[in-house]
């Protein structure tokens, strides 16, 4: 982001009075000054190595270019000789004017233990939703993003790279490598034919469903990079040529110097390739990608489809409430009925029926998620949810012994889904029965049982006893109309407990109404602390015959069990053999051909302020509010967000925000009309990803005074 010399003329003042710049050429990626990184460094140096403050309970003073150490580390750790030095007032300073402004984690709890004691119970509920929203805070400031496939100091300079694929980048300043490889069997070429007679379809960069997702983590230096959402870009080396393919970021963290994120895109299955990840271009615009994967909808409630199903989330409880199979006259799986109370879906797991059999506790009792986390893109929609199962009769019994984290995950192009969990105990307790796997179809989509046992073999027909507590896959399907539906467990593992049943009862007629099978995987009753079931599930929709289908779903066990393996790349020499492209990485706007400055239009913007925060002067630039410029003529399209939906008008930034301080801000449309050429200016408002204190420069962190 542009940070103004205040001891000159900017770049937008200098056009505006007809002066020419000798500033045209983008200015260090838009960073913030050189000066408070200096004073940022200094502070670093003279603090030998400063450890970052934990805001739950400590502070919120961790940011991009500084780290503050915590009061007790400056007031008992003598050797830093830092009491009393204009350093240690310096933080004293900022922690008074912080917690000023709002109330530490430990201050909270003693004001809803007061609460308590008093029987004031309104106080104790709005006590216990501030805890939470500092608790989200915290997560957002201090979550440990994890060790990153490829550090911020692992990266190569577009520039070095041979002249055809540095043609190919322009406008991306560096690059990461990533090598996919193989493992569990050899190469093989990935089929683009058939199967069974349904047709691979083709993704529009050209790729077959015989793909695989990758996900890694990286991280990267913040003075190369300004937002990873909208600058990275990801591309296949093949034959000497590149090929940009389909990604998606999410997660994205904001660590002391550091950006982290996580990046998903398809790779080929059984094949080992090389992809580079760009980065590093100011002038980068969001990038949009065709794609199969749909989201619709808004929380966790979605509709989510690709060319293979359509599958519904319960809007009141997040579970997978119905599906529609894309094939002939589209099948449609669901469970009808009344269910037990509560809306009735396919999935039903999780659940435990408590001590004595008095009660079953569910996730589907939920009356909304106790919490979520939902990550939509084009390559992934991901839906998290986690909380304690409900009673029949919540709020009467609310034990928090058992929390209960589920997560699915639709894949663009791909004819499965995954489904992950994690029941952790938080104390003892016993449970008469445990379910982590139950699925429900009502009618007779299906009438025959598949089923897998530990060797990897797919079986037809009823369970062999001897496998019964040893089952690794299970399912359905129909004789006649080949339409199945099959659960892979891809991991069944457990903490604190000796071993699980790894069962699958199956029925192709419970009760009259339709095909069940459920899991139940506890030998013994009692649940000790600290206990934690994991799993991770595969289900595919695929067409099934008794002939054709077990050696299809036995290879894509294996895949499964056996997923390419991403690695740290070897780097790409200026000797690379090479051929020339048919496209360029860039769009139009992107290369440096912008036909307006996106530096001015950056700039720009610094002059619209959030008036609502009185003293700060900081602008929705340095708040992180705007996610993307884009250019087009004499047009130019704002993205923006807003901090929190208490706030959901972004129009005040279009025609109000100068209201309170005419003097001193301008509207969106005002600032950006100053650079020359700009004559239209059109805003649009997103909620996704959601705004967080991650996306506050270093600039906006200083006079927020968060440092």
């Amino acid at each position: 982001m542009i940070k103004r010399n205040k001891k000159a003329p900017s770049l937008l003042d200098e056009n505006l009075s007809g002066e020419t710049s000798k500033h045209q050429e983008k200015d260090n990626m838009y960073r913030p000054n050189k000066t408070l990184r200096k004073k940022i460094s200094s502070m670093e140096e003279n603090q030998n190595r400063i450890k970052r403050r934990r805001f739950l309970g400590i502070s919120l003073f961790g940011f991009v270019g500084a780290t503050i150490p915590s009061l007790s580390a400056i007031t008992h750790t003598t050797k830093n000789k830092l009491i009393n030095t204009k350093v240690g007032d310096f933080v004293n300073r900022l922690e008074k004017k912080y917690w000023n402004r709002t109330e530490r984690f430990e201050e909270k709890m003693n004001l809803l233990q007061s609460a308590w004691e008093a029987k004031n119970y309104r106080v104790v509920r709005a006590l216990t939703n501030s805890l939470r929203i500092s608790c989200m805070q915290a997560q957002v400031e201090e979550e440990n993003p994890g060790v990153p496939l490829l550090g911020s100091s692992q990266f190569d300079e577009v520039e070095l790279l041979p002249d055809l694929l540095k043609i190919w980048a322009k406008g991306w300043r560096y690059y990461k490598t990533i090598d996919i490889e193989v493992t569990g069997n050899e190469q093989k070429p990935s089929r683009e034919t058939s199967m069974l007679g349904y047709p691979l379809r083709s993704t529009p960069n050209g790729d077959f469903i015989s793909m695989e997702p990758i996900e890694v983590l990286l991280a990267f230096p913040s003075n190369q990079i300004n937002s990873p959402n909208r600058e990275i870009r990801v591309a296949r080396l093949e034959n000497g040529i590149l090929k940009e393919v389909t990604s998606q970021v999410f997660d994205e963290m904001r660590r002391g110097e550091e950006w982290f994120c996580k990046l998903i895109f398809l790779a080929q299955s059984r094949k080992n390739q090389t992809f580079l990840v760009f980065y590093g271009n100011p002038d980068a615009e969001l990038p949009e990608y065709s794609s199969d994967l749909v989201t619709t909808g808004e929380g966790f409630g979605l509709d989510i489809e690709n060319d293979f199903f359509k599958a519904s989330l319960s809007r009141q409880h997040g579970q997978l409430e119905k599906m529609t199979l894309k094939r002939e006259h589209g099948t449609h799986l669901y469970a009808g009925g009344e269910g037990h109370g509560e809306p009735a879906g396919i999935d039903w797991s999780h659940d435990y029926v408590t001590e004595g059999s008095y009660q079953k506790m569910r996730t589907t009792l939920w009356d909304e998620c106790p919490d979520f986390e939902v990550v939509k893109g084009p390559v992934c929609t991901i839906v998290r949810r986690w909380g304690f199962p409900y009673s029949p009769v919540h709020p009467l019994f609310s034990p928090s012994r058992l929390n209960m984290d589920i997560e699915y995950r639709f894949y663009a192009g791909l004819p499965y889904f995954n489904k992950s969990a994690q029941m952790t105990a938080l104390k003892d307790f016993e449970a008469e029965a445990l379910r982590d796997d139950e699925w429900v179809f009502t009618g007779q989509s299906f009438n025959d049982i598949v089923w897998m046992g530990p060797d990897g073999k797919v079986r037809i027909g009823e369970v062999d006893p001897e496998f019964k507590d040893d089952i690794w896959g299970v399912g359905f399907y129909h004789k006649d109309t080949k339409d199945s539906f099959i659960g892979l467990f891809l991991e069944h593992s457990a903490e604190g407990i000796p071993e699980l049943r790894h069962s699958a009862r199956s029925w192709t007629n419970y009760k009259w109404h339709g095909a069940v099978w459920a899991r139940y995987p506890l030998y013994a009753k009692l649940v000790p602390a600290g206990t934690v079931l994991h799993q991770k599930n595969a289900y595919v929709a695929l067409p099934f015959t008794k002939i054709d289908g077990p050696p299809m779903i036995e290879e894509l066990h294996r895949r499964f069990k056996s997923p390419l393996v991403a690695k740290s790349g070897t780097r790409i020499t200026k000797n690379f053999a090479t051929k020339k492209p048919a496209t360029q990485l860039a769009r139009r706007g992107e290369g440096g051909d912008s036909t307006i400055s996106k530096k001015l239009l950056w700039e720009a913007l610094q002059n619209v302020k959030d008036p609502q925060l009185y003293t700060a002067d900081i602008s929705i630039v340095d708040l992180g509010l705007v996610y993307d410029i884009r250019v087009q003529g004499d047009l130019v399209k704002v993205v923006l967000s807003m901090p929190h939906r208490g706030r959901p008008v972004s129009t005040y930034f279009e025609y109000g925000s100068n209201a309170a301080h005419a003097k001193v801000s301008m509207s969106i449309p005002d600032a950006l009309r100053r650079v020359p050429g700009v004559r239209e200016v059109k805003v649009d408002q997103t909620w996704y990803p959601l705004w967080d204190s991650n996306r506050i420069t270093a600039e906006g962190r200083q006079k927020l005074e968060l440092l």
